[in-house]
C-alpha cells in the first residue's frame, strides 16, 4: 500500500462516535445494545461498555491483587449499528447540511443525531 492510499484510508468519516448508543449486528453479542466507550480509528474498532467481554489473567503487583479480570474487548465498527434516538431500533446513518453544518441523521426517522 502506498503512502497516498494509507493516508486516504484514515480520512474516512465514521458513522459512530464515542458516547453513541449502538447495537451489535454480528458476533457472540449480536442483538445487544450498549454505549461506545472509546474508538480506535486506526483499526476501525470500538469498545462498547459491558459487551464483547473477555477474561484476562493478570499477574499480581504492588497495586493489583491479580487474578482473572473481565474486560470489554474492541469490536469492528462494521459490526455496529447506531440506535435511532426516536424509535430505539438500529438505523443507518446519513449526513445532511443544517445551517451550514454537516450533521448525522437517522435514515429511519430523519432525526438529527447528536
Amino acid at each position: 500500500m502506498s503512502t497516498n492510499q494509507n493516508n486516504k484510508r484514515f480520512a474516512t468519516k465514521l458513522h459512530v462516535k464515542s458516547g453513541d448508543q449502538v447495537m451489535i449486528i454480528a458476533g457472540k453479542d449480536k442483538g445487544k445494545t450498549g454505549t461506545i466507550a472509546s474508538i480506535n480509528t486506526g483499526n476501525y474498532r470500538a469498545t462498547v461498555e459491558g459487551l464483547n467481554i473477555a477474561k484476562k489473567h493478570v499477574k499480581a503487583s504492588e497495586n493489583n491483587s491479580g487474578g482473572i479480570q473481565e474486560i470489554a474487548m474492541p469490536i469492528h465498527i462494521s459490526n455496529l449499528m447506531l440506535v435511532d434516538p426516536k424509535s430505539g431500533e438500529p438505523t443507518r446513518v446519513g449526513r445532511a447540511k443544517v445551517d451550514g453544518k454537516t450533521v448525522r441523521i437517522s435514515k429511519k426517522s430523519g432525526e438529527i443525531i447528536k
